[in-house]
């Protein structure tokens, strides 16, 4: 394993067409299989998780589950009550939905109590889920009904509908980002490199490596079904870790190349380049790959997709980074040499006699760190005490606002209003507010008990109908199965989703009536499912699993840590230094979601909470990204002290020395972070803040601050119980005097 990345280099340089040819055929191949299977869907069966999931397979079970649902919402558009055009418009709009293929049933017209609108109700005849795939034919024969009657509003709306205009809207916005991320990407590789040819590469393996992950993503997802977040993940992730992991070896190639000064050809350099960033590559990407996998402790459809996404991507990019790139940088040196010695050849005719060269280079300027890393370093340097109490003090300040972080369940009302379904709900439900939440009671006994359930439903509706929190006009539905084992009571509650009342509607619900109604009855079973439900139990759900995902991501980092740098020590440092990072990031996330003091400026209508799904992800992800730092800016340190520095002289020459590139690297990822800021979804657009903010955070106080600080002051115990390599030498890696594709690195 330890000599691997310098075998699969040299094999790429020796063989550089073959590499690269191949690993073209490998994107084609993956991209085009995952294309022929296709996609498999998750199904609501893979959501359902607590009381609220066991109530929908019981409903399931007498095939009472849920139907997509679309509203028409017909309207004068004057505003006052117009019966007669109306309710003509209605008869055609019935006629037109009854003869569409997809359409189950369609209610009769409801006239809303202040008289001025009517509510055509359709049920599809798919799953759940599959209504926005279905939604379209139905939106057009709505718009044909609204041109038909020029002085009604007639629209529609629905979670088909929604879903529809939040997976449009979700496009939109990946491909605003992508506009935003590549050209700031490619701006910071042109200053990096100063050659528009080696700032391209980079961008080339990234998106290769994307485009092999999403094939193999839809094949994945045969035995993982894709809830629709695992593409978003792969474009979030690959672009960062894809140009990261290239950019680690290039900086590497080129120093390798400045410091041979001619006299290595392109195969020797790549090897010598393998030999270190490879291997740190390798270890890095091992790192994310691990703490991703705990997301997959969390039991959940969405983190199982999000899991996938990442450790595909990750893989691929590890994978291009040691086949291709030598390759690439094989025929790219051999092509500055071909140009250098043409470029020599005219000066000798010009000059008539020999002129000096200088060595070729096809990575542009050469490297080095300016004074802005050497000034970042200096407090660690000077006073490393004052500067760890200082920095550590400062991060903690910005983690205190995670003691305060409320979680919430984003439901449809928290969608953006941009999209024209949302705007159509919040106007039906202010005509029919009963159409804001249902709770659904799924009771399962015996076919003869069904009257005494029934009559038990009966008291438990006429309870709810006599408390406020409950919609006092909405008349109960009850629904028995075909057999008489299953019913289900649906009771409307005249609030939104996520608000305070709905969910106490909710707890008197579970807590009060169903124990004295039909909960008391012996040998029936009963659960409580919908939209507030759904949520409610989906957050502690996610609460019960965060301990266990932490534990195993905390301990996994700690192994991988050792078993990469042989030292305890630094294993812990580490850990500490990646939840100090997480819980700042986490913590300036509550600061600015929470409130509404950001809204305008970050564009977003404040929840007053966060995105359940959030801090779970982004503390796995956080910490996957924490150690792709540490393993390069670690990994420089080790390869100075096995070089026979001292441990002071190897901190400060491996951070200088890593310091440009990491923060490359870091401004990359931050570009492609922060671009998500400007998606809609607010869940998305909390996710990309606290990443950007986090690499930026790791990049310059973590790793230019508090790191040294701790390495400096805690001296050789860093290393405990890895011993020192007895080496004499200086800490240039010796360099092999003859100039063949046969030279190898030493060590």
């Amino acid at each position: 394993m330890r000599n691997r990345p310098v075998r699969m280099a040299r094999w790429s340089a020796r063989h550089p067409w073959s590499a690269i040819v191949g690993w073209f055929v490998f994107v084609v191949l993956c991209l085009g299989a995952g294309m022929a299977t296709g996609s498999n869907a998750a199904t609501a069966e893979d959501f359902r998780v607590g009381e609220a999931g066991h109530a929908e397979s019981m409903a399931a079970e007498g095939a009472l589950q849920r139907r997509p649902t679309e509203h028409v919402l017909i309207r004068a558009r004057s505003g006052g009550p117009d019966t007669g055009s109306a309710a003509a418009a209605a008869r055609e709009l019935t006629d037109r939905m009854a003869a569409l293929p997809e359409v189950a049933e369609v209610a009769a017209p409801v006239r809303s109590r202040d008289g001025h609108a009517l509510r055509v109700t359709v049920v599809l005849k798919d799953a759940e889920l599959e209504g926005r795939k279905n939604v379209v034919p139905l939106l057009a024969q709505t718009a044909k009904v609204a041109a038909d009657h020029p002085d009604l509003v007639v629209e529609e709306t629905g979670s088909p509908a929604i879903s529809k205009g939040v997976n449009d809207q979700r496009a939109d916005d990946l491909a605003l980002s992508e506009r935003l991320t590549l050209p700031v990407t490619l701006v910071i590789l042109l200053i990096v490199f100063g050659s528009a040819v080696m700032a391209g590469v980079p961008l080339l393996l990234a998106l290769s490596s994307i485009a092999a992950s999403l094939g193999l993503a839809m094949l994945a997802s045969q035995v993982l079904p894709d809830p629709g977040v695992g593409t978003n993940m792969i474009l979030l992730i690959g672009l960062a870790v894809g140009v990261d992991y290239t950019l680690f070896y290039l900086e590497r190639e080129r120093e390798e190349r400045a410091r041979a000064e001619g006299r290595l050809s392109p195969e020797a350099l790549v090897e010598l380049a393998a030999a270190t960033a490879g291997r740190a590559i390798v270890a890095s990407g091992l790192a994310v790959i691990v703490s991703t996998a705990t997301l997959y402790l969390a039991t959940d459809v969405i983190f199982s997709s999000l899991a996938t996404g990442t450790i595909l991507v990750v893989a691929v990019a590890v994978a291009s980074s040691l086949t291709v790139l030598p390759a690439l940088l094989v025929k790219l040196g051999h092509r500055a040499e071909r140009r250098a010695a043409r470029k020599t050849a005219r000066r000798a005719r010009r000059g008539g006699g020999q002129v000096r060269t200088k060595p070729a280079t096809a990575t542009g300027r050469k490297p080095g760190n300016g004074r802005v890393f050497a000034a970042l370093l200096r407090p660690a340097r000077r006073h490393p005490a004052i500067t760890l109490c200082v920095s550590v003090l400062l991060v903690l300040g910005m983690a205190a606002p995670v003691l305060g972080m409320k979680l919430i369940d984003p439901g449809k009302d928290t969608f953006a209003r941009d999209i024209p379904a949302m705007r159509v709900h919040d106007r039906l439900t202010a005509a029919f507010p009963e159409l804001l939440v249902k709770h659904e009671v799924v009771v399962r006994s015996a076919p003869d008990r069904t009257p005494e359930v029934r009559e038990a439903l009966a008291e438990l509706s006429r309870r709810a109908l006599a408390d406020p929190l409950f919609a006092p006009h909405a008349e109960p539905v009850v629904r028995t199965s075909a057999e008489g084992r299953i019913n289900v009571l649906e009771l409307a509650v005249p609030y939104p989703a996520p608000s305070g009342p709905a969910i106490e509607s909710l707890d008197r619900l579970r807590g009060e009536y169903l124990p004295a109604t039909v909960g008391a009855l012996p040998g029936v079973e009963v659960a409580v499912s919908g939209d507030v439900a759904r949520g409610r139990d989906y957050v502690e759900h996610e609460s019960r699993k965060l301990p266990l995902v932490i534990g195993f991501l905390l301990l996994l980092t700690f192994v991988m840590t050792v078993w990469a740098f042989r030292s305890v020590v630094i294993a812990l440092v580490g850990v500490l230094l990646n939840l100090l990072s997480a819980a700042a990031s986490l913590g300036v996330l509550v600061l600015v979601f929470q409130g509404t003091w950001a809204e305008e400026l970050l564009d977003f209508d404040s929840l007053g909470a966060i995105a359940s799904r959030v801090p779970l992800f982004l503390f796995v992800i956080l910490f996957g990204l924490s150690m792709d730092y540490q393993v390069f800016v670690v990994s420089r340190i080790k390869e100075a002290r096995d070089q026979g520095m001292t441990a002071r002289a190897a901190v400060l020459d491996g951070i200088t020395r890593s310091a440009r590139v990491v923060t490359s690297a870091a401004l990359v990822m931050v570009t492609v972070f922060a671009a998500f800021v400007f998606l809609h979804l607010t869940e998305m657009k909390q996710m990309g803040f606290c990443l950007a903010v986090a690499v930026l955070l790791d990049a310059v106080v973590v790793r230019m601050m508090i790191l040294p600080s701790i390495l400096l002051l805690l001296g050789e115990r860093a290393w405990w119980p890895r011993r020192p390599e007895q080496q004499t030498g200086t800490a240039a890696v010796p360099v092999p005097p003859v100039a063949t594709p046969s030279t190898r690195p030493v060590g």
